[in-house]
């Protein structure tokens, strides 16, 4: 008799046991579900349509030849996911796409014999960049901000009118400010910025049009984002 009165509390405190663990395991489940939630509401992507304003660049090549640079104006795509943990302190990381032609002119030098001569390069352009990011003064319902950062361009010229140069990568660096205003309980909104991107002038791994010029592109832009 008493062993079946043992047997009878051993099962009952292995199902008391199950039902705590399982009750535990649905609170920590939750728990983390909320943290999880909590950390997914301070991300936001944005989409924004972008100017790219690039500025001819001229210097010289290794043997003393003129190299003028004179990129296209052309509009872009700019990808940004921002990860806002307070108004003061936040993250991105940024993607844009564009495509534009650069004229590259080629003339002087040690060879002043050789007439001057003009290439036309187009290519696919890709930033990938990650920066910090800090909001400021709110004014009415607009908020303002502002960002910095570093990363990469990818210059790829097109298969069509790139003649044959290989893709690069440089390095570059960002800052941007702007304004932007939510919507909704800031589920989601509109934003507009300044932005501007340093970095070397593209020379496609070419001896003969490689200098140590530096270009900035100027990117005005407006998108919208939304919060997840």
């Amino acid at each position: 008799m008493m062993n079946a009165i043992c047997r009878a509390i051993s099962r009952k405190s292995i199902w008391t046991a199950a039902l705590s663990i399982a009750v535990c395991a649905s609170a920590a489940a939750q728990t983390a579900t909320t943290a999880f939630g909590r950390q997914m509401e301070k991300v936001d992507l944005g989409i924004s349509a972008i100017g790219e304003f690039t500025p001819t660049t001229t210097n010289v090549n290794y043997t003393n030849q003129t190299v003028a640079s004179a990129p296209s104006n052309t509009l872009g795509t700019l990808i940004e996911l921002r990860y806002i943990k307070s108004p003061r302190v936040g993250i991105e990381f940024n993607y844009s796409y564009a495509r534009y032609n650069d004229t590259i002119n080629i003339a002087g030098g040690i060879l002043a014999s050789q007439p001057p001569y003009v290439l036309g390069v187009q290519s696919k352009v890709n930033e990938y960049t990650f920066g910090y990011v800090a909001h400021g003064p709110t004014f009415g319902n607009l908020k303002t901000f502002g960002s910095i950062g570093v990363g990469g361009i990818a210059f790829k010229p097109t298969s069509g009118g790139g003649i044959g140069l290989p893709e690069q990568l440089r390095s570059a660096f960002y800052y941007s400010v702007g304004v932007e205003q939510g919507f909704s309980e800031d589920r989601y909104g509109v934003r507009v910025f300044f932005r501007q991107t340093f970095f070397g002038t593209p020379d496609f791994n070419q001896i003969y049009i490689a200098t140590d010029a530096r270009s900035i592109t100027t990117q005005p832009g407006i998108g919208f984002w939304v919060r997840f």
